[in-house]
């Protein structure tokens, strides 16, 4: 009986100092891997690093997908599953349908992760938000640290996405609005849109802008209409900027001279001397600024409404829920 309770006894510590790794904390923390699964973050950046290598563009779409799963009930991960059963996904919301992509570098990453860990621990969720910082990094962005220990939603909703994500047409006050229901503030919605300092824009999303806004350099528009016809086309690409590869502080050298690509990007400035134009002018001459209140704001995002301690999951595939 005493060898039984030994035996046990070694079983329990054995098991205690396993999951002890685990941390279980209902806060974010930069070092949540550091024990559990310190190769973790070296693999998603080799692994964003390789993606953004094949395809620039790449970099922006990872960091649109953190955006998009953030503004929809918290950063989640939501927005990476499939239709299911019980849920219609995110994908299909008319912000997103033809427009999100990246998924299958989120597939790539995650296998990546799960190999270098030896076991399910990193959430997709989290995965997001690093492929994110990585992508802006690796464009020559700033270099920030991530809070991390995030779980995964185990469900989705078209209609939030449809009801949250604020499109390429709305006005400054319905854009400071979205922001603000969010908990960000004005410097949020000005350094986060500068996202689109990367990336480029399909017709669809700034056909009306060129053809109809007012408050546009007329050699522009006329330069993007060559690419982009008042009627079709609406899956032809445009540069968000003039430097669509690097982010830098373009995007708000371009809302100076009305050379916004989106309706939703210009009406940031209007030069009538708000705030919101003296925070354009500001970043537009200070790359430092920029990529310091960039950060502050991009750890600010990542925080909204998270899933932590036991709530959610660890998605084993990022594109549905577990035992599915």
């Amino acid at each position: 009986m005493a060898a039984f309770r030994f035996s046990a006894l070694l079983f329990f510590i054995a098991f205690v100092a396993t999951t002890s790794l685990i941390p279980t904390s209902a806060k974010l923390t930069a070092n949540f891997y550091n024990k559990v699964c310190p190769q973790a973050l070296p693999t998603i950046r080799r692994v964003v690093k390789q993606a953004i290598h094949r395809e620039p563009r790449i970099g922006a779409s990872l960091l649109l997908l953190h955006f998009h799963d953030c503004f929809v009930n918290g950063c989640d991960g939501s927005i990476l599953l499939d239709d299911a059963a019980k849920f219609t996904g995110e994908k299909t919301a008319l912000p997103n349908a033809n427009s999100v992509r990246g998924f299958n570098v989120i597939d790539d990453i995650k296998k990546a992760v799960n190999e270098a860990c030896k076991r399910n621990v990193v959430s997709c969720a989290d995965i997001l938000a690093v492929a994110a910082r990585d992508s802006v990094n690796i464009l020559q962005g700033p270099q920030y640290k991530v809070l991390l220990g995030r779980r995964d939603a185990r469900n989705a909703s078209l209609n939030d996405a449809n009801r949250n994500l604020p499109p390429p047409f709305f006005s400054f006050a319905q854009l400071l609005s979205n922001f603000q229901s969010h908990g960000l503030n004005l410097k949020d919605l000005v350094v986060l849109s500068a996202a689109h300092t990367i990336g480029q824009a399909r017709c669809t999303t700034f056909k009306q802008r060129i053809y109809n806004d007012t408050n546009i350099d007329p050699k522009f528009a006329a330069f993007a209409k060559k690419n982009c016809p008042s009627s079709g086309g609406d899956d032809k690409i445009e540069p968000l900027d003039a430097t669509p590869r690097r982010f830098d502080t373009v995007y708000f050298k371009s809302l100076l001279k009305n050379k916004g690509l989106l309706h939703s990007d210009q009406e940031l400035f209007k030069g009538n001397g708000s705030a919101s134009d003296k925070l354009v002018h500001h970043y537009s001459s200070h790359s430092s600024a920029f990529g310091k209140d960039f950060s502050k704001s991009m750890i600010k995002m990542g925080n909204m409404k998270p899933l932590t301690g036991t709530a959610g999951e660890v998605r084993l595939n990022c594109r549905k829920i577990n035992n599915q």
